[in-house]
């Protein structure tokens, strides 16, 4: 196929430094970066979706999961006395 094209100067310059440097001819450097951007803009084949391994830690000694609802409690009633809202109860 012959076409015409008008390239910006910035990327003629690198494609001229290209051409220069490996001793290509410009319709080599041309084609070469044209695969080589179509090759790129093609959608990765699927992957194997990403698995994380899980594992029980459970609480350390010396905490308390009872502690941690008493906390949260705590937390909720002071949020609730700052708006002025009574406590909501839970279900």
């Amino acid at each position: 196929m012959c076409t015409t094209l008008t390239i910006d100067e910035d990327i003629a310059v690198r494609i001229q430094d290209l051409w220069r440097c490996h001793g290509y001819s410009l319709k080599q450097v041309i084609n070469r970066l044209l695969r080589e951007g179509l090759r790129s803009s093609r959608p990765p084949p699927d992957a194997k979706p990403y698995r994380t391994r899980t594992a029980k830690l459970g609480l350390k000694p010396g905490f308390d999961a009872a502690g941690f609802n008493q906390l949260v409690d705590e937390l909720e009633a002071e949020e609730h006395q700052k708006s002025g809202e009574e406590p909501h109860e839970r279900r």
